[in-house]
C-alpha cells in the first residue's frame, strides 16, 4: 500500500468485541486446561483478549487509523493476522531497517521507519527497491541533515528519491527550557526549525519528505493511575495536562509550518496510552500503536482505559526449597529501561504469588512466595506477564494462539525464524 494514497483494508476476519476482564481463578483454571500436556517454558496470546484490546483501541481511534508497531508484536505472522483483523489498522511502524526490508521480502507493505538509520548497506538496497517501486518501498525516518548525506551517499547510482519522514519531538520543556520530560528523539521542536529541515529535504534530489512523526512518550508511556503512589500520580497527572496542551500546539505548528513547503501524506502521533488524546487532533492524520494487543504491565495503570492481559509465559516449577515457597525455572526476562524492579516480570497466575524480594527473577531460577506458592508442586506451572510487549518474544521461538479453551494454532516469533534485529 502506497502511504500517499490511503485505501480501505480488507474486510475484518474476526469482528474485535470488548469482553469483560476474567478472574484470576477463571483465567488460572482455563489456561491449565488448554496446555495439558504442553511442557513449560512457552508463551502465548490469549486471542480472546487480544481481539477485546483490539476493539478498545478502534473505539478510542474514533475512526483514525491505527499504524501498527511492530517491535511491540516481533511476530511475523501474528503481524498479520492484526493487519487483517478490521480495516482500522493500516500499516506497520517498524523499529529496524533490516527488519522493514525483511518484512518487505515477506509481502508486507505500506512499512514506515520509526527511528533513523546508519545502516548503509540496507540504505543500499533501500534505494533499490524505491528505483523499482517509488510509490510503495518503506519509508525511512531523519531529523538531520546528516541522515541525509548518508542516505545520499549509499543510494550510489539509484537515483529514485528515497522516501523519508522527519520526526519532531515533542517532549515538555517546562522551567523556561531548563527541563526536559519525555524521550530524548528529535532536534527539531519548533515550526520553524521543521520548516527549514523541511527546505533542507526539498532541495535535495535523492530524498522527499512524505511524512511526519510526533511520538509524546510523556504522555503515551507514562501510567497516571499506579497503586499505592498517590502523589506521584497526580504530579503525573498534572505534568501530562500541561505536556498534552504544549504537543497538540506544536504539532499543528509543525504541520502548518512544513504544509507551506510540500504536501505531507501523513502525521503519525500517539501510542497506546494516548490514542484517545491523539485522535482528536486534526493535525494527526493517523496513530501509532502496538503493546495495546498484548497489554503488558506497563499499560496496566491508566485511568482512561483498561486492557486484558493478552500475552504470558508458563515456567515449570522445578523445586520446593522449603512448603513455602516454590521455585520455576528461568524467568529473568527483564524489560529494557532504567533498571529497577518494576523492570521485571511479574507472577500472574496463580493468583497469590510474589517474588523473592532478594532474588527476583534469575536467569535459571525464580523462586515464588505468597499464598499460592504452597501449593505448587514440582512439574506445575506459573504463569508470568512481561513489563513490556513485544521483548517477551526474543525469549520464545514461538507463541501458542489460545482462543477459548483451544489452542488455535502457534506461530514463530521473530526469534523463531532467526532474527534477531535489536
Amino acid at each position: 500500500m502506497n502511504v500517499t494514497e490511503k485505501q480501505p483494508a480488507p474486510a475484518s476476519v474476526d469482528t474485535p468485541t470488548p469482553l469483560p476482564i476474567p478472574s484470576p481463578t477463571e483465567a488460572y483454571e482455563r489456561y491449565e486446561q488448554v496446555f495439558q500436556g504442553i511442557q513449560a517454558p512457552f508463551a502465548f496470546v490469549d486471542l480472546d483478549a487480544v481481539w477485546s484490546n483490539a476493539a478498545d483501541m478502534l473505539k478510542r481511534a474514533a475512526g483514525k487509523p491505527i499504524r501498527i508497531a511492530s517491535k511491540s508484536v516481533r511476530s511475523r505472522p501474528f503481524i498479520s493476522r492484526l493487519l487483517d483483523l478490521d480495516r482500522g489498522f493500516q500499516g506497520l511502524l517498524t523499529f529496524t531497517l533490516p527488519e522493514t526490508l525483511w518484512l518487505w521480502d515477506q509481502g508486507e507493505r505500506n512499512l514506515v521507519l520509526a527511528y533513523p538509520t546508519a545502516d548503509t548497506g540496507c540504505l543500499t538496497r533501500l534505494a533499490r527497491l524505491t528505483a523499482e517501486h517509488p510509490d510503495e518501498a518503506p519509508v525511512v525516518m531523519v531529523d538531520c541533515p546528516e541522515h541525509l548525506d548518508m542516505i545520499e551517499s549509499a543510494a550510489g547510482s539509484f537515483v529514485a528519491p528515497i522516501r523519508v519522514a522527519m520526526d519532531i519531538d515533542t517532549s515538555w520543556w517546562p522551567l523556561g527550557g531548563l527541563m526536559k520530560v519525555g524521550p530524548k528523539r528529535s532536534p527539531i521542536r519548533t515550526g520553524e526549525q521543521a520548516a527549514a529541515f523541511a527546505r533542507e529535504i526539498d532541495r535535495r534530489e535523492r530524498v522527499k519528505l512524505v511524512g511526519l512523526m510526533a511520538y509524546e512518550g510523556q504522555i503515551a508511556g507514562v501510567g497516571d493511575n499506579v497503586p499505592g503512589k498517590s502523589i506521584k500520580n497526580l504530579a503525573i497527572r498534572r505534568m501530562q495536562a500541561a505536556s498534552l496542551k504544549d504537543v497538540r500546539e506544536r504539532r499543528a505548528e509543525v504541520v502548518t509550518a512544513v504544509s507551506t513547503v510540500t504536501e505531507l501524506a501523513f502525521v503519525n502521533g500517539g501510542g497506546t496510552g494516548s490514542i484517545e488524546l491523539t485522535t482528536s487532533e486534526g493535525a494527526v492524520t493517523e496513530i501509532a500503536a502496538g503493546s495495546g494487543f498484548y497489554a503488558p504491565i506497563l499499560f496496566d495503570h491508566y485511568r482512561s482505559f483498561r486492557l486484558n492481559p493478552a500475552a504470558m509465559f508458563a515456567l515449570p516449577v522445578v523445586r520446593k526449597p522449603s512448603p513455602r515457597i516454590a521455585t520455576a525455572l528461568g524467568g529473568g526476562y527483564l524489560a529494557s529501561g532504567l533498571g529497577a524492579k518494576d523492570r521485571m516480570p511479574v507472577p500472574h497466575l496463580p493468583s497469590g504469588l510474589r517474588l523473592d524480594s532478594l532474588e527476583g527473577t534469575g536467569e535459571v531460577q525464580t523462586p515464588l512466595k505468597g499464598a499460592a506458592a504452597e501449593g505448587l508442586e514440582i512439574g506445575d506451572r506459573a504463569y508470568f506477564r512481561h513489563v513490556k510487549a513485544g521483548e517477551m518474544c526474543e525469549r520464545f521461538n514461538s507463541l501458542y494462539l489460545v482462543t477459548g479453551n483451544t489452542i488455535r494454532d502457534e506461530v514463530p516469533t521473530y526469534r523463531g525464524e532467526g532474527k534477531s534485529f535489536l
